[in-house]
């Protein structure tokens, strides 16, 4: 099964996430694709860490090439979030890259190789401002990449304020 979570900035995606995966009667794995650049990035990995403290989440980072992953049969993955890995492969190597379809087929071996996956991403390109031609071809890669996964998904919610909003599908029984 795979629920793609989305919706803004600090709505409470993560907790809701984590939510739907501690029912879960396997190996939970949490795949966070956020690099550690500056005070903010390690200010919001350390919180995320003490998000998931105690719920039986084991963590892989892993900032590029999700696809080439190594799971456990029949686990859960969180993978943590679409919006970080889509810059990872976007900028690397000093060079920019067009990541979407990439992204989008290491999502579905993911999914092949989990019994549960559920997916974080960021809303982008709601605001109606213009932005500059590096940030527009990313929000570009984010808008196609989370249309694919929305069209493959089981569930696609949307949190506002903490609340999951079901856009498609039915909310996880093992989530709140």
């Amino acid at each position: 099964m795979i629920t793609l979570i989305t919706g803004g900035s600090k709505c409470g995606k993560s907790r809701y996430a984590e939510d739907i995966l501690t029912g879960f009667d396997g190996r939970r794995i949490y795949v966070a694709a956020m690099q550690p650049y500056g005070e903010e990035a390690h200010e919001a990995i350390a919180r995320h860490r003490r998000l998931r403290a105690g719920k039986g989440f084991e963590t892989i980072e892993r900032y590029t090439d999700i696809g080439e992953l190594q799971l456990p049969q029949g686990c859960a993955v969180l993978l943590e979030c679409v919006g970080n890995l889509c810059a990872n492969e976007m900028f690397r190597d000093g060079k920019m890259y067009r990541p979407a379809d990439k992204i989008s087929a290491e999502i579905q071996l993911l999914a092949a190789r989990a019994e549960e996956l559920v997916i974080v991403t960021n809303q982008v390109g709601s605001d109606g401002i213009s932005y500059t031609e590096g940030t527009a071809a990313y929000m570009a890669e984010m808008e196609k990449i989370n249309r694919s996964i929305a069209v493959s998904a089981d569930c696609v919610i949307e949190c506002v304020y903490g609340i999951p909003l079901v856009l498609k599908g039915a909310l996880p029984c093992s989530g709140r």
